[in-house]
């Protein structure tokens, strides 16, 4: 098994799964029903003994609640990483709305959530009908994600943070840098969704094309405009208290669905890295 067989299976489950449609019954308006939620996917590969994830026990990165790859499988040889696109459809019907996420957005959150998790399922089963033990770290049990702050652990009092990052990783993956709003700025822009899983399978990594973690953001502000309850700002970056107490709003107004997403549109990496030609 390489490479090209785990990318092709991905993206022919993208390409031709029916959930990857916005669906009728999602009550979305009717110009976006049977529109795409995702584009295809951009893998990146790096190997589970990488050095670097040493640092993300740093209190500054992560904390020392982080798991590394081989405290999730100790035989892990290499994390998968990859990034799911919105598509056009899902971009543009939340940039039409200023304030309150879009419907095709809230969609693409909630549903979109759930296709990505079949689609790492599927992958995990691929490797493992191979004979390669793999995990998905944010669908085992020892997983744990913290909005609000609890008690110290090694010292560091711990909110808004979980014990696996996919940003994290997709950076160490080579997918891509952190811009101001903590999102991910990949090839094929911010807005969209990542997984990831560990491996025993030994695949090549791809190598990190940058050097430092916000390399591909302009620091220009767009996201700080954009962003309905100032929690961006250029000088301190993201405050992760105030946009969760605006997503639980929307979980509120719109149950069972929630997101926003405004710091990921109407902004230059929205479908790329800025000032770079992306393929």
């Amino acid at each position: 098994m390489d490479k090209i067989e785990l990318i092709q299976l991905a993206e022919d489950f993208i390409a031709n799964s029916a959930d990857n449609r916005i669906k009728m019954d999602s009550k979305a308006p009717i110009e976006l029903v049977g529109e795409k939620i995702y584009d295809p996917p951009i893998f990146g590969f790096c190997e589970a003994s990488d050095e670097v994830f040493a640092v993300l026990k740093n209190p500054e990165v992560i904390g020392c609640h982080f798991r590394n790859p081989r405290e999730w499988l100790p035989t892990a040889q290499t994390v998968i990483s990859f990034f799911l696109p919105y598509s056009e459809a899902v971009k543009a019907s939340n940039r039409e709305q200023k304030i309150w996420p879009s419907w095709g957005w809230l969609v693409g959150r909630v549903e979109g959530h759930r296709l990505l998790r079949t689609l790492l399922s599927k992958m995990e089963l691929h490797l493992r009908k191979a004979g390669y033990a793999s995990v998905i770290p944010t669908m085992d049990k020892k997983f744990f994600s913290i909005t609000e702050p609890i008690e110290e652990l090694c010292g560091e009092p711990l909110a808004f943070t979980s014990n696996w990052s996919e940003r994290h990783i997709a950076y160490l993956a080579g997918l891509g840098t952190f811009g101001l709003s903590k999102g991910l700025i990949t090839k094929k822009g911010i807005a969209g969704r990542f997984g990831s899983l560990v491996t025993e399978l030994q695949l090549e990594p791809n190598g990190r094309p940058y050097e430092i973690y916000n390399a591909y953001c302009t620091q220009c502000g767009a996201c700080v405009k954009q962003c309905p309850v100032k929690a961006i700002s250029i000088e301190k970056g993201k405050d992760h208290r105030l946009c969760s107490i605006f997503l639980d709003k929307t979980a509120e107004k719109y149950k069972p669905r929630y997101g926003c997403g405004k710091c990921q549109v109407n902004v230059p990496c929205e479908n790329g890295i800025p000032g770079q030609k992306n393929n």
